[in-house]
C-alpha cells in the first residue's frame, strides 16, 4: 500500500470539493488532524493548499483506554498537544487521520473538539480505512480500504522529505 498515492488522492479530492468551491463566509472551513499521524497528514494538507493554519487534537485525556495507556497518553499530550487556532463555533473542522479502525480514537476526537465550542459540521477524512468498527463511524473520505489481521497494526511515518509510508507491525 502506498501511503503517498493515498495522500495524493485526499489532496486532489478536497481541492475539487471543499476548498475548490467559494466558502460560506458564515461557515469557514478547517482542518484538525488527529495527533500524530493525522496531524502530519493536516499538516502537510495545510501546506499543498496554502492554508494559513490548520488545528491538531490530541484524543489522550478523552480514550476510554486512559487507563491502560497512563503515562504514554501524557507523553502524547505533552509532545503533541491539542491547538486549534480558529474558533470552532459555527465552522465546518474537517477530521484529518492515518488510519480509521475501530471508531474510538474519532469518538475521543469528537470530545476534545467539543470540549473547544460547536462546530456547524464535521467530517472525517482518513487516508486507510481498516473496517471493524465498534463505535457507529464512517469516515467521509478514505483515499483506500485495507483488510489486516487483528493482530497488526498500519502505522504511518514520514520521512525527512515529509514523505509517507506506511508499515505493518505486530501488535503488542
Amino acid at each position: 500500500m502506498n501511503a503517498e498515492a493515498l495522500y495524493q488522492d485526499l489532496l486532489k479530492h478536497l481541492r475539487g470539493g471543499l476548498f475548490q468551491k467559494s466558502s460560506n463566509p458564515a461557515m469557514p472551513v478547517y482542518l484538525a488532524g488527529l495527533a500524530i499521524g493525522g496531524a502530519w497528514v493536516a499538516e502537510r494538507l495545510a501546506l499543498d493548499l496554502g492554508l494559513a493554519q490548520y488545528g491538531v487534537i490530541n484524543v489522550s485525556f478523552h480514550r476510554d483506554d486512559y487507563a491502560e495507556k497512563g503515562i504514554k497518553a501524557i507523553e502524547t499530550a505533552s509532545t503533541m498537544p491539542t491547538k486549534l487556532p480558529f474558533d470552532v463555533n459555527q465552522a465546518h473542522i474537517i477530521l484529518l487521520d492515518d488510519v480509521l479502525f475501530t471508531g474510538r480514537t474519532v469518538r475521543a476526537a469528537l470530545n476534545e473538539l467539543f470540549d473547544f465550542g460547536r462546530p456547524a459540521k464535521v467530517s472525517l477524512m482518513v487516508l486507510a480505512d481498516r473496517g471493524e468498527r465498534e463505535l457507529p463511524i464512517s469516515a467521509d473520505f478514505a483515499a483506500q480500504k485495507v483488510m489486516l489481521p487483528e493482530s497488526q497494526i498500519l502505522v504511518l511515518e514520514r520521512n525527512q522529505d515529509n514523505q509517507f509510508s506506511f508499515v505493518i507491525e505486530e501488535r503488542n
